[in-house]
């Protein structure tokens, strides 16, 4: 990221990850490294106690991406005390400590600032051994990429804040939000994968972009087992896009090689930033049926929508 090429490389021969992966990576001994992440959002619902735990959901997911159990969280939190009661600011509170239970970690702490709008998220911390974190640099020609959750969650939250959608669209994106990738990352721990990362701000392409820059490959995606929400297509088609997603679009256009039947709508939708998105998986295919299975097992509906290739190219096929 150009904006962070100014900054001093990191040296110290403790840090294992920082900038370019999942979450930073501290080695504290040949056995224990600290994991840590940290994010914050905007509310995407208008409900208070709703985006709490969609906010600490989106929080976590980094550290289920590197295939590590969370041990505890901080709050973090921005919020118009002078224009807005406490009464809103406890809800958003209690969701996100309420979600973070369903984690099995507690809130330890935290710190807030006044701000004009409701600012929202968790510093989430694991612990694991140096040697078995799941990175997004082991991707492999031929692994099959499988992703845990529906696309769509960018588009239909648009929609809901220019009152376009309906009840039922409302509903599903709010229990994908809502929904932990906590299955998904022990799922990919118990079977063996080669790489993961989780689909948020960057939209799927961008974030599968870094996953084959960090592994040196190459990947096809097939549209059309990418799977959608309920109402994705016809927020697509209605314009409900943010700012970000256009802003993923440019960015991704002419990196990619898109088949031509590909409708300008799940280009953008391929875009489309995902609070508290699904994870993106690279397997081995000799894993892959177990992979699924297992997946199944613990309730993660779950697709295989692509393949790495040796070749460096990255290609959208029908």
């Amino acid at each position: 990221m150009e904006v962070l090429s100014s900054l001093p490389k990191v040296v110290d021969p403790k840090v294992l990850a920082g900038r370019d992966e999942n979450a930073a990576v501290y080695k504290i001994s040949d056995e224990l490294a600290v994991v840590q992440t940290v994010d914050y959002i905007t509310p995407v619902v208008d409900d208070p106690y709703q985006f709490g735990m969609i906010a600490a959901a989106n929080s976590i997911s980094d550290i289920y991406a590197m295939g590590v159990k969370p041990a505890f969280a901080l709050n973090i939190v921005g919020y118009p005390n002078q224009t807005l009661p406490l009464s809103i600011l406890e809800q958003i509170l209690k969701g996100g400590a309420d979600k973070s239970s369903e984690a099995g970690i507690s809130i330890i702490g935290g710190h807030s600032v006044t701000d004009h709008a409701p600012k929202y998220g968790l510093v989430v911390t694991g612990f694991a051994h140096p040697e078995k974190l799941i990175t997004k640099k082991g991707a492999k020609p031929g692994d099959a990429l499988v992703l845990t959750k529906p696309l769509g969650i960018g588009v239909i939250t648009t929609g809901i804040d220019r009152r376009l959608t309906t009840p039922a669209m409302e509903i599903a994106v709010i229990e994908e939000m809502y929904r932990l990738n906590r299955d998904a990352s022990e799922a990919m721990v118990e079977v063996g994968v080669s790489a993961c990362t989780d689909v948020t701000g960057f939209g799927l392409l961008g974030h599968l972009s870094e996953m084959l820059s960090s592994s040196g490959v190459g990947a096809k995606i097939y549209n059309s087992d990418v799977p959608l929400i309920t109402g994705a297509i016809e927020m697509a088609e209605a314009g409900a896009f943010s700012g970000g997603a256009h802003n993923n679009f440019r960015y991704m256009r002419d990196k990619v090689t898109w088949e031509n039947s590909i409708s300008k709508e799940m280009r953008m939708i391929l875009c489309d930033p995902q609070t508290s998105g699904g994870l993106l998986i690279a397997v081995d295919p000799q894993k892959l049926d177990t992979f699924l299975n297992t997946l199944g097992q613990k309730n993660v509906d779950a697709r295989e929508i692509g393949t790495i290739t040796k070749e460096k190219t990255f290609r959208v096929l029908e």
